[in-house]
């Protein structure tokens, strides 16, 4: 069987991988060439559990695998840090793949992302290769294209991203430690648009989500329970990462407009909750599971509750 026909072709899923080619590109300059032996391992790993899962399902049926899977395994590696270990990136992406798709039923099925129910797994498993010690980006050309790896930086906060007193334009471009894919907003403000722009992605679960958290983040802020404004807040964590190219996972995110909506508002608001008042200062990847476990029931009641009112209508 040649390659090519191994893989079930996906337009949506390859729009998805350009918008995040930038990201990949600005990963390696900023932490050096081990993002693209992550990126392998993790790919490797992934369509392997991918094809064992089909292989086994299937039992012996023609089948193909979706090009989605290289989506997962992207988004994958772009929410590591990047010095983390290649066997917990292996291990995180097939628990991902199996328990987060697999395990439903395969692609299309599953209600939760993929590559969130990994990174959930690794964050609780593996803590201390998330948490304590940060790579320190390059500067300056060429940066990591020429380098291997960039130094670590020991840091005792769950995050090295909510720093008092930095500035927001370092913050906007990405001059700043953090996960390999998440800290440059431009770039995912960037993706935002070219995903919207080719109708791949919701602009109402992004905008929703976004003035939910900002808004949330004024109320705190105001209280004294945020340190710093909202926009520090939103620019400083994965949390811009997450809305665009997460929460609006076509497979997880609820299909009606509506339901969007509130999916992104309720998002938005368990994302800065939990980021505020827990231990785990990246809210957003627990945020969008548990949003995924209620959006069918969202999107079940608004469909009702249209219904009702169509019905009323008619009786009136």
């Amino acid at each position: 069987m040649e390659l090519r026909s191994l893989f079930m072709r996906q337009a949506i899923m390859r729009k998805v991988l350009i918008s995040l080619l930038p990201i990949v590109l600005f990963a390696i300059y900023s932490f050096g060439l081990r993002i693209l032996v992550i990126l392998a391992v993790v790919t490797a790993a992934g369509v392997l559990t991918e094809y064992l899962i089909l292989r086994f399902t299937k039992r012996g049926a023609p089948f193909k695998i979706p090009e989605a899977i290289f989506v997962s395994c992207v988004l994958f590696t772009l929410i590591l840090p990047s010095t983390v270990p290649l066997w917990v990136a292996a291990v995180g992406i097939a628990f991902g793949i199996f328990f987060g798709k697999g395990v439903f039923g395969g692609f299309a099925r599953n209600i939760f992302n993929p590559a969130l129910v990994g990174r959930c797994f690794v964050f609780i498993s593996f803590p201390a290769f998330m948490t304590v010690s940060w790579a320190v980006p390059f500067q300056g050309f060429p940066g990591g294209f020429v380098r291997y790896s960039a130094g670590t930086d020991a840091i005792t906060a769950a995050t090295p991203l909510v720093q008092s007193g930095i500035e927001l334009s370092r913050l906007f471009l990405g001059q700043i430690p953090g996960s390999s894919g998440e800290i440059s907003s431009l770039l995912i403000l960037l993706a935002a648009v070219y995903l919207v722009y080719t109708k791949t992605a919701s602009l109402r679960i992004m905008l929703s989500g976004t003035l939910a958290y900002l808004g949330l983040g004024t109320v705190l802020y105001l209280a004294g329970a945020l340190p710093a404004g909202p926009l520090v807040s939103l620019l400083s964590g994965g949390f811009l990462f997450a809305v665009v190219f997460m929460a609006t996972d076509p497979i997880t995110a609820p299909r009606d407009k509506t339901a969007q909506i509130f999916f992104g508002v309720l998002m938005g608001l368990l994302a800065l909750t939990i980021r505020t008042f827990s231990v785990f200062r990246e809210g957003a990847m627990f945020a969008i599971l548990l949003a995924n476990t209620f959006g069918p029931l969202i999107e079940m009641q608004v469909k009702q509750f249209a219904e009702r009112r169509r019905m009323a209508h008619e009786q009136g």
